[in-house]
Order: C-alpha cells, then sequence, then structure tokens
C-alpha cells in the first residue's frame, strides 16, 4: 500500500474492558450509552459497519458493510491518551503512568514554584473548566498559576492569557516537564491558556502538551526508518513528543483536523498519515455534555466521505480511538474501555477483525501493510484484510 491514514476518535470507547471495575469504569460504554440517550445519525459510519462492533441504538448492522470492522483491547495498564496512542504505535508499557489523586507532593510542588519564582493554585485533581471558575479571579488577583491533575497521569498548569503570556505559560510547562522525572514521569505536561472575565472563562485553542519521549522506538520510528514519510495532524506531534515524524500541523478543531487530513491524504507522499480528533474528548466527554458529543459525531460523519473519496487505490483509512470518555457517566475521567476498528479501503476485504488483545495489533498491520520492517508488539491481521 501507499499510505494509512489512521484517525483516532479521542474518547469514542465501545465498551467497558474486562478489568473495567478495577478503575472505577463499570458501566463505561461511551457510543453505546450516548447512542441510547440521544438518537445519533451516523450512515456514513454505519455503512463502514460501526453497527456491527457493538449493539447500537439506531444503528443496525449492515449485511455487506464496506469496511473490516471489529474492536481493540488495551494491554497497558491506564486508560490515558499517551499510553493508547503508544499502544496504537505497538509501544506497550510494562507499568502504568504515575497517578496523583489528592495531588502533587512537596518534593514536585515546591521545585516547580521556585523555579517559575511564583506560587501556585490548586494542586488537586479537578475539572479543566470548573478548576477556572473557582480559582480564575484569584489567579488574576495573584497572578499564580493553576495547578491540577485528573484521574490521567497529567501536569495540567492553566493561565489567563492576559496574566500570564502563553509563551510563558509554555516555559513553565517546560520546567515542569523537566521536573518530572523517574517515578514522577507523568505522562503529560500540559499547557490550559483561558480567556475571559469571571463567571465567563473560555478556554482557548493554544493548548499545548508536553509528553513524555517514547521510551523505546514506536511504528513511527519504524516507518520514517524506511524512508517513508509520518504526517501528524492535531496532538499527535505532542504524544510522540516530537519524535518520528515528518511533517506535522496542530489544528483548532475536529473540523479543521479533517480539513488537514484531506489536504495530506491530497498530496502524494507514500507513508503514515496519524490524526488525533480531540474534541469529542476534549469538549464533550470530559464535560459530560452527551448532546455535544452526539452532534461531534454526526459532524464527523457528514465529512467522512471527503476522506473516503480523496483515497486512492493503494490507501487504507483506519477509525479507531484511543480510550473511552462516557459523558453519560457521573465521572468526568476517561473510561476504560474497548476502542472500534474500522478499516477501509479499495483493496481492503471487508471481514469482521474480532476483538484484538491489543491496540498494537494496528501498529503491527500498519508497519505490514506499508511494507516496513516491524519487531514491535502486536500481531498483523493483513492477511484477513487484503481481497
Amino acid at each position: 500500500m501507499d499510505r494509512v491514514i489512521v484517525i483516532v476518535l479521542d474518547s469514542v470507547g465501545v465498551g467497558e474492558l474486562p478489568d473495567a471495575a478495577k478503575y472505577g469504569d463499570e458501566g463505561s460504554n461511551t457510543l453505546g450509552n450516548i447512542a441510547a440517550a440521544v438518537e445519533l445519525y451516523l450512515p456514513n459510519m454505519a455503512r463502514l459497519g460501526l453497527g456491527n462492533i457493538l449493539p447500537l441504538k439506531g444503528i443496525a448492522p449492515v449485511a455487506a458493510p464496506a469496511a473490516a470492522y471489529g474492536k481493540m483491547a488495551s494491554r497497558t495498564a491506564g486508560k490515558d491518551t499517551t499510553s493508547g496512542h503508544w499502544e496504537l504505535a505497538g509501544l506497550i508499557l510494562e507499568r502504568p503512568f504515575p497517578l496523583y489523586p489528592r495531588g502533587f507532593p512537596p518534593e514536585i510542588i515546591e521545585p516547580f514554584e521556585k523555579a517559575i519564582g511564583r506560587k501556585v493554585l490548586g494542586n488537586k485533581p479537578a475539572s479543566g473548566t470548573v478548576i477556572i471558575e473557582e480559582l480564575g479571579a484569584e489567579h488574576m488577583r495573584t497572578g499564580y498559576p493553576i495547578v491540577y491533575t485528573s484521574a490521567d497521569s497529567v501536569f495540567q498548569i492553566a493561565a489567563h492569557e492576559d496574566v500570564i503570556p502563553v509563551q510563558e505559560l509554555y516555559r513553565y510547562c517546560k520546567i515542569a516537564r523537566q521536573l518530572l522525572t523517574g517515578e514522577h514521569a507523568v505522562g503529560r505536561v500540559i499547557a490550559r491558556p483561558f480567556v475571559g472575565e469571571p463567571g465567563h472563562f473560555i478556554r482557548t485553542d493554544r493548548r499545548q502538551d508536553f509528553s513524555l519521549e517514547p521510551p523505546r522506538p514506536t511504528l513511527l520510528d519504524a516507518v520514517m526508518n524506511a524512508g517513508l514519510q509520518v504526517m501528524a495532524v492535531g496532538k499527535i506531534k505532542d504524544i510522540f513528543a516530537g519524535r518520528g515524524i515528518s511533517r506535522w500541523i496542530h489544528t483548532h478543531d475536529n473540523m479543521d483536523g479533517v480539513d488537514q487530513t484531506r489536504n495530506f491524504i491530497r498530496e502524494s507522499n507514500r507513508g503514515l498519515i496519524f490524526t488525533n480528533l480531540v474534541d469529542f474528548d476534549m469538549r464533550y466527554g470530559h464535560r459530560n455534555d452527551v448532546a455535544g458529543y452526539a452532534a461531534a459525531l454526526e459532524a464527523f460523519d457528514r465529512r467522512l466521505p471527503e476522506l473516503l473519496e480523496a483515497l486512492n487505490e493503494k490507501d487504507v483509512l483506519v477509525l479507531t480511538a484511543d480510550h473511552g470518555c462516557d459523558p453519560t457517566t457521573p465521572s468526568t475521567d476517561h473510561s476504560r474501555e474497548y476502542v472500534p476498528l474500522l478499516v477501509y479501503g479499495n483493496r481492503i476485504q471487508p471481514v469482521d477483525l474480532g476483538v484484538r488483545s491489543t491496540f498494537a495489533d494496528l501498529g503491527a498491520t500498519v508497519a505490514e501493510l506499508l511494507g516496513v520492517p516491524y519487531d514491535l508488539a502486536g500481531e498483523s491481521f493483513t492477511s484477513m484484510l487484503m481481497k
């Protein structure tokens, strides 16, 4: 194949994993529960075989799906963005990233405050939108940045753009990234800039993630080493700390992500296009906005034909996810779920791929489709796909 386009529908999980109860995620089913709560209209993904993956109210399985379909389980302990994407790319972590359910200890916070020359506010797990409403006014008065975490392995720093300029906020994040090593090597440090007045704060699209560099090679490195291109759309560059990426572009929202992916498809470069569409997770899953999540799914579904029509004879398009974030549950955090797997292309056989034991099976498959040497985790299912 000339190219494989992998689009991660961030947080669009398809049902709880067997160990979900260990994470407090029993009953989570991001896509299934949204379909049960809101009448979903996803005709294009349904045509590919979305309703064949799991029971979905209003989206029936089709007798002759246009794509190969299945779902994948995670073998990495955790349910965060970084480990999910790394596993998709063939890297399974032996131990999960550290979590901070009671906030960060003094051995982290005190050196950080000293390095930036300011105290911090917060230092607790919180929803990003809630904590800026809670502490935003005090932040504006004192100039102290807001530090918080979540059920994921993240060190998040929120600051009003008029109080701490965005470039200065990024500098704070780089300082935190340098401090957070060893046992405190969190998956991501995230800059969370916002604007507005108390009671009307809005987070801006100048968020930036500062991830750990993958400790071992990934699919992206393998593709690059074979002389092919890796084109990253959205926060993929941040998730992989810029490693194994030829070209990249940040995006403003899901629709911009679709635009940029389509633009890359229209070019003639051989290799991998790797896209993350973050709005499902960031704007709707974490805010328990069921209607907003449903509308975002329908908006993507309406754009899907543009991507399919842009494919050439030797392209393969994959739709999947990195974890769940069920907006119908009380939790505002990610959920431990299976992720969907839809594989489409002119030369792809529309078969049932079953339940894959690891996300890394996708990485192995992408490598084989591209003819790239690969000795990472996962078992390729290419032989099932080819007509």
